[in-house]
């Protein structure tokens, strides 16, 4: 007997692959999905390109959090149907979890032109780029996204971060002011204006729109530390601390707010005070270098010039450390391979 008469004997006598695939999804949707898995990797023995089975045993491992295992599944099914969305959006899924950010955002695309309509791959792209630093890009997906869909504040601040990660602070006014349009009672839409208000210089202006983000139900540390930095720009230093101190009880770890309470309490004279802040801020994140470098101007303005030397040298000694504490992520583009 030769090979391909005995290849030919036993499809023959095979089960039918269509069929397997059929009963493993009865069976994954009745909650046996070890069975459902058996019968699927029998279906693709016989059936290496069958797309149900290795779209659904691919998407079952997925959902199980099994990640590396669930990846060469979606890739045969994208293989055996490219214009399938559903394979080529959570192939990409899988990837992003895998870490490969780059390749998702490439099955993504691919996907995108199947549905371009698709607002929520548009979101979960803009976040992804934004990962890799691809600032641009994000900032384009999340603006196509908000031409789509203008009622969901979700998308506006995608947009507004996009921008403003991208360093392009005026885009991200026109969709902040385009969002407290829509949404003017918004706690967190009254936030955005205002910080991108105070970014384009106009303080006076975002004064009203911070204190009435200060006034959500749910508070978060960002209106109060940006409200205080302002008034301590303005020498309102009395009425900035107690704005800067709620920063820092809605969030501990907010250094830049331990820091400009430190300086406002500078302001005032009181130095013990804004010392002691800045050595909790120095006990909660040891490798922060900016406690370090406003306790070395604290100490020379108290005449104690070897402390202050100190504390400089170690401010330096972290910068160049822990350079991430101090500078921006830049953008860069996303690789055409």
């Amino acid at each position: 007997m030769t090979a391909a008469f005995a290849l030919l004997v036993f499809l023959s006598q095979a089960p039918d692959p269509e069929a397997l695939s059929a009963r493993a999804l009865e069976l994954a949707q009745q909650s046996r999905v070890e069975e459902a898995e058996k019968l699927w990797r029998q279906a693709l023995a016989i059936s290496p390109n069958l797309f149900s089975a290795a779209f659904n045993l691919g998407f079952t491992l997925y959902s199980q959090g099994r990640h590396a295992e669930a990846e060469p599944y979606l890739e045969r099914a994208v293989r055996a149907q490219p214009k399938d969305f559903n394979a080529g959006y959570i192939l990409g899924a899988a990837l992003a979890q895998l870490g490969r950010g780059e390749d998702a955002l490439r099955q993504w695309r691919a996907a995108l032109a199947l549905r371009p309509d698709h607002v929520k791959l548009m979101q979960i792209m803009a976040v992804e780029y934004g990962k890799g630093r691809y600032f641009r890009e994000a900032a384009a997906i999340a603006e196509r996204a908000l031409g789509l869909i203008g009622d969901d504040a979700s998308i506006y601040l995608v947009a507004i971060k996009a921008h403003q990660d991208a360093g392009d602070h005026p885009s991200a006014l026109r969709v902040a002011e385009r969002m407290l349009r829509k949404f003017p009672e918004l706690p967190r839409a009254n936030f955005e204006y205002g910080y991108e208000l105070h970014r384009a210089g106009r303080p006076e202006q975002a004064l009203p729109y911070l204190k009435k983000a200060m006034e959500s139900k749910q508070p978060w540390e960002e209106p109060f530390f940006f409200y205080g930095e302002i008034l301590l720009r303005e020498g309102r230093a009395a009425e900035a601390v107690a704005a800067l101190r709620q920063a820092i009880e809605l969030r501990r770890d907010y250094i830049a707010a331990w820091v400009t309470l430190a300086r406002a309490l500078m302001r005032l004279e009181r130095y013990e005070e804004a010392k002691a802040e800045l050595l909790r801020a120095a006990g909660i994140d040891p490798r922060h270098p900016q406690p370090h470098l406003l306790l070395s101007q604290l100490y020379l303005r108290l005449g104690d010039e070897a402390l202050a030397v100190r504390e400089k040298e170690l401010s330096l000694r972290l910068r160049r450390e822990n350079p991430q504490a101090m500078e921006s992520p830049q953008s860069r583009p996303f690789p055409t391979q």
